[in-house]
């Protein structure tokens, strides 16, 4: 069962992603919060897989709150996959907030007004340990990061710890390539993709794919997004 904590300042909002999310059968909501600090201390107390979070709520930055909950793990030295997954939900699919909460370390976004089947699907996403954000702007979002966020390395000695072999496969996931693809690209297994992908993430200290590209863009390991094939954050 998929443990998923609610933090939107709308009760109306809340009470609508609850019903949608346990129809679902394999996803219980449990918890909610109206504010950043208490959905912080709610994550803390319930553990929960997922976390989608409202940015713009009053009483509480929700940006604050996505980067406190994500970093939980790296501050008491868990691993990055130990902290929930943050979902963030907005009603802007450009908006400054966004790019705000991917460098916090939310594992994608999606929009309010998303289907009901697309918000089910985001949650079991992030909480399998795959990134996304929203199909309708995927590409958009990737390149207006890109352009908004000059490469400023971060993560230098993460870096360094990759093999020519993890670099390489680093570098064509931000490009937007599937696994499938980058194994067609350097010529060899999908297996192999996803064994070198998940010692590249643990090295760089990351927990999904969407994070893997946002360090790449900010470290420079990137190149233009194509107007095609972004949506290779999907994991096959």
């Amino acid at each position: 069962m998929i443990r998923v904590v609610l933090a939107d300042d709308q009760f109306v909002v809340r009470a609508g992603f609850r019903v949608i999310l346990e129809l679902a059968g394999d996803i219980e909501v449990v918890g909610e919060a109206s504010d950043g600090p208490t959905a912080v201390a709610l994550a803390r107390r319930v553990n929960p897989d997922v976390v989608c979070m409202e940015v713009r709520m009053p009483g509480g930055n929700g940006l604050a709150a996505t980067r406190e909950i994500v970093t939980r793990g790296v501050v008491t030295g868990a691993p990055p996959e130990s902290s929930p997954a943050v979902l963030v939900v907005t009603t802007f699919d450009l908006d400054e907030y966004v790019f705000g909460a991917l460098e916090a370390g939310a594992s994608g976004f999606i929009l309010k007004d998303t289907e009901p089947d697309d918000l089910v699907d985001a949650v079991r996403r992030l909480a399998n340990g795959y990134g996304l954000v929203d199909q309708a702007v995927t590409r958009r979002v990737i390149a207006e990061f890109a352009r908004r966020r000059p490469a400023h390395p971060t993560g230098t000695g993460a870096a360094q710890q990759l093999t020519a072999r993890e670099t390489d496969i680093v570098r064509l996931l931000a490009q937007g390539l599937s696994n499938a693809e980058i194994a067609k690209e350097l010529v060899i297994e999908t297996s192999t993709v996803k064994s070198h992908l998940g010692r590249a993430m643990t090295k760089i200290g990351v927990r999904d794919r969407l994070q893997t590209v946002v360090w790449a863009y900010r470290n420079g390991m990137h190149t233009a997004p194509q107007s095609t094939g972004i949506d290779g954050l999907r994991p096959k």
